[in-house]
């Protein structure tokens, strides 16, 4: 079934839902390559993975419109943002492109929440 089928969803929320999809694979990606640079990227490792779980989340609550899923964007979009800020904190390629991602799920994400 392709996200555009699910009639529920206005523009932003497909939008939103794409974005926490795409911010949890990014994240699950992230926290990997992190594990092998050391103890100094546990934090982000850490941010990391309550994204994917949050972002993921987020995203089936909002593929079967429950009535939760506004209050979890904008603790999605918190998440998302502190996670964002520990990767451009980062030199790695992976944490930057994390980031970027990261991002427009926060963007996304407020805009859900209000």
């Amino acid at each position: 079934m392709a996200l555009q089928e699910i009639d529920h969803l206005d523009d932003d929320a497909r939008e939103c839902l794409d974005n926490c999809l795409e911010s949890a694979q990014v994240c699950e990606w992230c926290a990997d390559e992190c594990a092998s640079h050391g103890e100094e990227m546990a934090e982000c490792i850490r941010l990391c993975r309550d994204v994917a779980d949050i972002a993921s989340l987020h995203a089936r609550l909002m593929a079967r419109d429950s009535a939760y899923s506004e209050d979890l964007a904008a603790t999605c979009a918190d998440v998302c943002e502190a996670c964002a800020d520990e990767c451009e904190s980062h030199d790695h390629d992976h944490c930057q492109a994390c980031a970027d991602v990261l991002r427009d799920c926060v963007e996304s994400c407020r805009r859900m929440a209000s």
